[in-house]
C-alpha cells in the first residue's frame, strides 16, 4: 500500500514544472523535500524559516539531511514574533506562525517564477487541531502527502528506504508550542524552553517535551523512557540541568508524552 501511495505521490510531483517545498526537517517535510528532489531534482527547492521559536538541533537536522542528499535549498526568515496576534498566543496561534511561513515562501516563488508550494501535512494530522491548514488553504499550498493518503508510520517506512536521516525522529513542533496559551511568546521564553529540551537531549532521552508554566518546566517523557527519569540519580540530574538551564522548579509529567498535550486545556474550556 505504501509503495503505491508512493508512485501516485512521484506521478503527482512530476506533473509540476517546480516546486517549494517547507522543510522543517522533521520526518515528514523532510521525505516530501526527499520525493520533490528525486522526482523535479534541480526544479525543486526546499526552504527552511529561521526564527526565534526555530531551534537550534532542528537547524542541525535540516543540515545533516542536506549533506546526506545534496538537494537544492535556502534558509529565509521569518518574522512571527512580530506580530502582536502571535505574541499573544491563543489558539489560533499556529495559523499567523504559518500565514508568515508561506508568505515568505510565496515571496520566493514569486521572485523565482515558481507556481507551486508545498508543505508535508500528513493523513494522521487530519485527526488533531491545526489552525495552521487555514493557513495553508488561504495561501493555496499544496498538501502531496495528505493528498495520496500517506500516514505518519508510512512516511517513515518510505522514508528510511529512501535513505533519509530523520526517518525515525520523533515528532517535532516549533518552541512556541511548549507555552500553554495565553503566555506571551517572547524570545525569552522560547529560549529557555530550548535550553530546557537540549539539556535533556544531553542526558541522553530521545521523546520528550518541556512545557514551560511560568518559571516551572513541566517535563513530558515517552512511556518507554518513562524508567530512566524515575530512578533518584537520574531525577536529581534532570533537576539540576533544567534548573541550570534557568528554570526555578522542574517536574515530571506522570502522564507522559502526548502530542498537542496543552490543548486538553481548550477541550475542557469547552466542556464547561
Amino acid at each position: 500500500m505504501a509503495d503505491e501511495k508512493e508512485r501516485l505521490l512521484f506521478a503527482r510531483l512530476a506533473e509540476l514544472p517546480a516546486l517549494i517545498v517547507a522543510l522543517s526537517g522533521g520526518t515528514d517535510s523532510a521525505y516530501l523535500a526527499w520525493a520533490a528532489n528525486h522526482v523535479l531534482s534541480d526544479h525543486a527547492l526546499s526552504v527552511t524559516a529561521i526564527s526565534a521559536s526555530y531551534s537550534l538541533f532542528d537547524r542541525e537536522q535540516v543540515e545533516i539531511l542536506l549533506r546526506a542528499t545534496g538537494m537544492r535549498h535556502e534558509f529565509v526568515e521569518t518574522r512571527e514574533l512580530e506580530n502582536p496576534a502571535y505574541r499573544s498566543n491563543n489558539s489560533d496561534r499556529c495559523y499567523f506562525c504559518k500565514d508568515e511561513l508561506f508568505s515568505a515562501l510565496r515571496a520566493i516563488a514569486l521572485n523565482r517564477q515558481i507556481e507551486a508550494v508545498a508543505y508535508g501535512v500528513n493523513a494522521d494530522d487530519t485527526h488533531d487541531f491545526r489552525p495552521g491548514q487555514r493557513a495553508a488553504t488561504e495561501h493555496r499550498v499544496l498538501t502531496p502527502l495528505l493528498d495520496v493518503g500517506l500516514h505518519k508510520a508510512e512516511i517513515r517506512f518510505l522514508a528510511q528506504r529512501a535513505g533519509v536521516p530523520s526517518w525515525d525522529r520523533p515528532a517535532s513542533a516549533c518552541l512556541a508550542s511548549r507555552l500553554p496559551y495565553g503566555t506571551e511568546v517572547t524570545a525569552e521564553r522560547l529560549a529557555l524552553v530550548e535550553r530546557g529540551e537540549a539539556a535533556l537531549r544531553a542526558l541522553g532521552f530521545h521523546q520528550f517535551r518541556v512545557r514551560l508554566h511560568d518559571k516551572l518546566a513541566r517535563i513530558e517523557l515517552a512511556a518507554d523512557e518513562m524508567h530512566r527519569a524515575l530512578t533518584p540519580k537520574m531525577a536529581a540530574a534532570m533537576a539540576a540541568a533544567l534548573k541550570e538551564a534557568g528554570f526555578t522548579y522542574v517536574a515530571l509529567d506522570l502522564e507522559g508524552y502526548r502530542q498537542g498535550s496543552l490543548n486538553e486545556a481548550l477541550a475542557k474550556s469547552a466542556g464547561t
